[in-house]
């Protein structure tokens, strides 16, 4: 009775906000941290998706399935798969878990994660190992944590698979990606991943984990290192595309 008074109190004085519009949360709300309304209005990404970097295809400027910004891009990955479009509401979910250290909200994140790979049956009893896009020891002591490493974590426990958390390393801090124009963004990467015990991997399928794709620089990136490691397949799960 007392503690809720107390919750009550607190609550009045520091109303608990959705961390997508920042208006106070009623009872409907998703974990305690995202309003109904904001939850709702995500945009998921649909098929037909770029066999490539699994961006939906417009209905033109298409062939064979694939984009026309992977017609010109070698991807070392083998697919990348994300059940969200980097805009509106989980931009900036994204951003606050990312940016403002707001760890707890992977547990929704990897939500619509996990909700994704059943809806569209991804072949997880294929995969071996799920392994989070590392961050540089520099900008994980900026952030604290690594939010690849935090999604990874819930979708691992979710399909009961092993997590490679310290096996794919950052060895060379680059500038940040978003600074950079497409182009811009496989020379920045270039190199700057390499394995722990790469023969650990030898002849694995792996599931690759990242927050964001957009130009798929990083994905593809940290991929080469894992198959110059003898990785078999790997696949690249992130939120949004």
């Amino acid at each position: 009775m007392i503690r809720r008074l107390i919750e009550g109190l607190v609550d009045l004085v520091y109303p608990k906000r959705c961390h997508a519009c920042k208006d106070k949360l009623a009872e409907a709300c998703i974990e305690g941290l995202i309003c109904s309304r904001c939850w709702s209005g995500i945009r998921k990404n649909i098929p037909p998706f770029c066999r490539s970097c699994g961006r939906r295809l417009d209905k033109t400027g298409f062939t064979k399935n694939i984009c026309p910004q992977c017609q010109k891009t070698k991807l070392h990955f083998d697919r990348a798969f994300s059940p969200c479009v980097y805009e509106g509401v989980i931009r900036e979910l994204i951003h606050e878990f990312k940016y403002n250290g707001k760890d707890y909200l992977a547990r929704p994140l990897s939500r619509l994660m996990s909700d994704f790979i059943k809806e569209y049956e991804l072949p997880m009893k294929e995969l071996d190992y799920i392994i989070p896009v590392p961050l540089h020891k520099a900008r994980l002591r900026e952030r604290e944590f690594n939010q690849a490493e935090v999604l990874s974590k819930f979708i691992a426990d979710e399909f009961k698979k092993e997590l490679l958390g310290d096996l794919l390393l950052r060895h060379r801090h680059t500038r940040t990606q978003t600074e950079l124009a497409t182009n811009q963004r496989l020379h920045n990467v270039k190199g700057s991943f390499s394995l722990s015990a790469p023969g650990m991997i030898k002849g694995k399928n792996i599931l690759l984990v990242d927050d964001v794709l957009t130009s798929g620089a990083t994905s593809s990136e940290a991929a080469y290192a894992l198959k110059n490691g003898g990785a078999n397949i790997v696949f690249v799960l992130t939120l949004a595309n």
